[in-house]
């Protein structure tokens, strides 16, 4: 499953820029465009992430901020504001805010920041997975086990552990340079063109259409993502 993220924003233009932009990354993405309205959807429905505007019609993004975490609510938060104050980024974090990113912004270091947050959630909130089914797909990890539409697949002990990295982060963008470390460890006689040809093996054996694969997507220039 993707990653869901809440974007609170009232400019409509940068709301509809961003919104592209991480629907192409492959994230579902819903908007709000005032501060009330943010605060009831981000209470109402479950999101991985929520980008916060800080200066919003009918209640800024740290009252927002605020009464999601009185409200028990501990979605990751990444702020934007145009303030460059320091006492502004200071605010925001007091209040529970997990990162904050100022106006104007590269939309690269945005996906880099919304990454980086939806991995520390991955890896706090997720354990490590040993049965994921997906598709007409089974997986038993412990096992070595791999069933597509009922008849047994062979996967290396490589493949299978790479298979079991990516899916503890599904719906997030794994870097190349973390499955080196992770799962390769980065031995000297492994390449980045290691990794892409292990990627290629999975979708050999496990996408229907190994050329516009359906779970194992390339982000171009970063890595990879899976999503079930």
């Amino acid at each position: 499953m993707n990653s869901r993220i809440l974007l609170v924003e009232d400019e409509p233009g940068l709301s509809l820029t961003v919104s592209d932009l991480l629907s192409a990354e492959g994230y579902e993405v819903d908007t709000a465009m005032d501060g009330p309205s943010g605060l009831s959807k981000a209470m109402r429905s479950m999101f991985d992430l929520v980008i916060l505007d800080v200066m919003l019609p009918g209640k800024n993004g740290f009252d927002v901020c605020r009464e999601m975490r009185q409200q028990g609510n501990d979605v990751a938060v990444l702020m934007l504001t145009a303030k460059t104050q320091v006492v502004d980024r200071v605010v925001g974090l007091k209040l529970g805010a997990d990162d904050y990113l100022t106006k104007p912004f590269d939309p690269a270091e945005l996906l880099a920041r919304v990454e980086a947050l939806l991995r520390r959630v991955n890896k706090e909130n997720r354990t490590p997975v040993t049965r994921f089914e997906f598709a007409d797909i089974a997986v038993d990890f412990d096992r070595g086990e791999v069933v597509k539409a009922g008849s047994a697949i062979s996967l290396t002990a490589k493949e299978l552990q790479l298979l079991r990295y990516l899916v503890d982060r599904r719906g997030t963008v794994v870097p190349r340079e973390e499955l080196l470390q992770n799962v390769w460890e980065y031995q000297s006689d492994v390449s980045s063109r290691t990794i892409d040809v292990h990627v290629a093996w999975l979708r050999q054996k496990l996408e229907d259409s190994p050329q516009s694969p359906r779970h194992i997507h390339t982000v171009r220039g970063v890595g990879y993502r899976f999503s079930a």
